[in-house]
């Protein structure tokens, strides 16, 4: 395994360097050591070749397949700290003294070929990933001097147009400024519909456009796309061990000495208090030696963590590293926010009730003067609906916030507020009128955003009307939380900053256990804390920026639609890249299957050795079982792992 994945576990692991050079070097040199091996073995067999004519040519197959470990082997023995190179070259001069010298070239040239397919699955792993890379073009096509110029994409400035004709990649992120087509974003999002494109819409570098020609603003330089982010963050995550990998260096830093001391003793004692043959016991101890190596244990778990997150990363799910991967892997509670996450997050006004002589245009008017100030979707929504009735309303003075609860502001020289349901009862002015009123609404599934005079200098204040907003269901909601539970997870919650009863409606709607309804940002990070408690590993799910709070606070925090939010890709554990929820019950069932690999594959290194072990002291097992048994373990083990890579695309929902 590479160093570049290890960069601390050198001296505890079958880990070496791998450049392109050091790769053509190290192959010719085994394919040598292997014919060498043959011929030795091929002369030890027959009457024709003498003993020292085996020992020449295994000397050969020792020297052109080991001459990489002894410098490893060396350091070894240079900072006391016994390692997997140091024990093949004791195993094989043991062997050598007493004249097992086919036996002690099979243990050289075994060695290398497990080494070398050891970086070849690190390798194999690694290059799905890089391959993103190839997929957004090296040049793009702009406007320059009224015609269309090819130049490299990195010369291409953000604000620059650029064409992306037929069948093509997008070369770099922006926004469609002329033309329609569908663009299949699958290499970003995972999605395996392409997506209708207009005017307007953002698209990714690396997508391919469909049958339509575009024009493009490039909003992103080159080193910035979506892309070139994600595929950083992927890479970095790989870098990053998983607390099981972290566990298996530590068992190998001690295990590796361990054995050799071991090895050690068997070679001395039984000759010494009892009597025995040398060379007998030097042969055990060099069987031990090669038994002891634990290549298999220590590439168990990378080679698995590396293609799980590459499995993913081509779903359009972006793990920030091996130990989210294991905690998704072990969720059983979640949280969810319900804007947004449950629902499309796109509000419509669905009806403004007065209250008391205020008319339709008196209630929208104050209300989209406060709203227009606000980002919040149920704001926007209001302020929409506002310039669809063409009601024209001033810019509220004074604006400020309330966290959960709405917003005040001066209109026209008065005081006035637009809140939720709560924020009415704050306030004091909810009779009981107005609670029959907002219990007719919230029963019907729809938000409350009640507009008002606040209450100031001993103006007791008044509502004046009700604004119903509606949001609708995403349509794989329900389909998509019946998943979870499938995928295992035991409770999901849905946390709002809505009134109860609008989010029991919805949580009927979709199958959710439980709606905790009317929450301010503080009280989703209590909710979030008590599922933790409850469950022991437990999830958010929101947009990455608002819920930061709840989603930090959660074992793994989980950003819906990433694609074209940079916040979200840094803030979240997971960034989903696409607005489905169904990609968490998919996240779990590979988190847990990366895990079930993990698990077989340290439970079978290690009862593999222990078997062996035994044999070894009982004297039935020789050098040549034990190094095809090491090999054949850590062939077994990377094969198993690389099984993540070609685990199939969930079907379309």
């Amino acid at each position: 395994m590479s160093q570049e994945q290890h960069p601390d576990s050198h001296d505890d692991s079958c880990s070496h360097g791998h450049g392109d050079e050091a790769d053509r070097r190290e192959t010719i040199s085994l394919v040598v050591s292997g014919g060498l091996v043959g011929a030795a073995l091929l002369a030890h067999l027959t009457v024709f070749g003498s003993k020292n004519v085996t020992a020449a040519l295994a000397f050969g197959a020792i020297a052109s397949g080991g001459w990489f470990l002894v410098p490893k082997a060396w350091a070894a023995v240079r900072k006391f700290r016994p390692d997997i190179n140091l024990l093949v070259v004791i195993a094989a001069i043991g062997a050598s003294i007493i004249g097992e010298w086919v036996e002690a070239s099979a243990v050289v040239f075994l060695f290398g070929v497990a080494e070398w397919l050891e970086g070849w699955a690190d390798r194999r792993a690694r290059r799905a990933t890089r391959a993103l890379l190839e997929l957004a073009p090296q040049t793009a096509r702009m406007m320059r001097d009224g015609r269309l110029v090819e130049v490299p994409v990195d010369q291409v400035g953000v604000g620059k147009i650029i064409a992306v004709a037929s069948g093509m990649s997008v070369p770099l992120d922006g926004v469609v400024v002329s033309g329609e087509s569908s663009v299949n974003q699958a290499p970003i999002t995972g999605e395996s519909v392409p997506v209708d494109k207009r005017v307007g819409d953002p698209v990714f570098a690396g997508t391919i456009n469909g049958e339509g020609s575009l024009e493009v603003q490039v909003s992103k330089a080159a080193g910035d796309t979506t892309l070139a982010r994600i595929i950083r963050l992927v890479t970095e995550a790989q870098e990053q061990k998983a607390p099981t990998q972290r566990f298996v260096d530590v068992f190998a830093r001690h295990y590796t000495p361990t054995v050799t001391v071991m090895a050690l003793l068997i070679s001395l004692i039984p000759p010494l208090a009892m009597g025995g043959e040398w060379s007998v016991w030097l042969y055990r101890a060099c069987v031990l030696l090669i038994i002891a190596c634990p290549c298999a244990l220590v590439i168990s778990t990378p080679v698995s963590i590396v293609a799980g997150l590459t499995a993913l990363a081509r779903r359009g799910v972006l793990v920030k590293g091996g130990a989210h991967l294991e905690t998704i892997g072990r969720l059983k509670g979640l949280a969810v926010d319900k804007t947004g996450t449950i629902t499309e997050g796109k509000p419509k006004v669905q009806g403004v009730e007065p209250v008391g002589s205020a008319t339709e245009s008196d209630v929208l008017r104050i209300a989209a003067a406060i709203d227009d100030h606000s980002a919040h979707p149920l704001a926007k929504a209001v302020v929409a609906h506002a310039h669809e009735r063409q009601i024209a309303f001033p810019r509220a003075e004074n604006y400020q916030a309330r966290s959960g609860r709405g917003a005040e502001g001066r209109v026209d020289g008065h005081d006035y507020f637009v809140g939720n349901h709560r924020f009415t009862h704050e306030l004091g002015v909810c009779s009981d009128d107005v609670e029959r009123r907002l219990a007719a609404v919230e029963e019907r599934g729809l938000s409350v955003v009640v507009v008002g005079h606040r209450p100031h200098d001993g103006c007791k204040g008044e509502v004046f009307g009700i604004i119903a907003v509606g949001d609708t269901l995403r349509p794989n909601a329900k389909a998509a939380v019946a998943d979870l539970h499938a995928a295992g997870v035991v409770e999901v919650v849905m946390l709002s900053g809505d009134n109860q009863r609008t989010a029991d409606y919805i949580a009927r709607q979709v199958g959710i256990d439980v709606a905790r309804g009317d929450l301010l940002p503080e009280q989703k990070v209590e909710a979030v804390k008590a599922l933790r408690e409850k469950h022991g590993v437990a999830g958010m799910v929101g947009d990455g920026v608002n819920d930061a709070p709840a989603m930090a606070t959660a074992s793994i925090g989980i950003a819906m639609g990433a694609a074209g939010t940079d916040a979200a890709i840094e803030t979240a554990d997971i960034a989903l890249m696409q607005d489905d929820l169904g990609k968490i019950a998919d996240s779990i069932r590979l988190g847990r299957r990366t895990l079930s690999i993990v698990y077989f594959n340290i439970t079978f290194a290690l009862a593999l050795k222990a078997v062996f072990l035994v044999l070894t002291l009982l004297g039935h097992a020789s050098l040549w079982f034990a190094i095809l048994a090491d090999t054949g373990a850590t062939l077994l083990v990377i094969a198993n792992a690389l099984r993540l890579l070609r685990a199939p695309k969930p079907a379309a929902s």
